[in-house]
């Protein structure tokens, strides 16, 4: 899947190949779960950022096959 993040100061990020999200304390971490929707043991961290400063989170339907760069 893809997520798109948007800021509180506006600017937004792409997230890419990851399966879902969570909170983890302060922070709001992307993993990678081999296509299962749902954090375990096995899953992967791809990315964090301070909750606090996240004012979005947008699934987006973009083919897995499309790059971004």
């Amino acid at each position: 899947m893809t997520f798109e993040l948007t800021f509180i100061d506006g600017r937004a990020e792409i997230i890419a190949g990851v399966d879902t999200y969570e909170q983890e304390g302060p922070m709001t971490t992307f993993f990678h779960s081999e296509g299962r929707r749902y954090v375990d043991s096995w899953s992967s961290r791809v990315a964090s950022f301070r909750t606090i400063d996240v004012a979005r989170v947008r699934r987006l339907d973009v083919p897995e096959h499309v790059a971004y760069g």
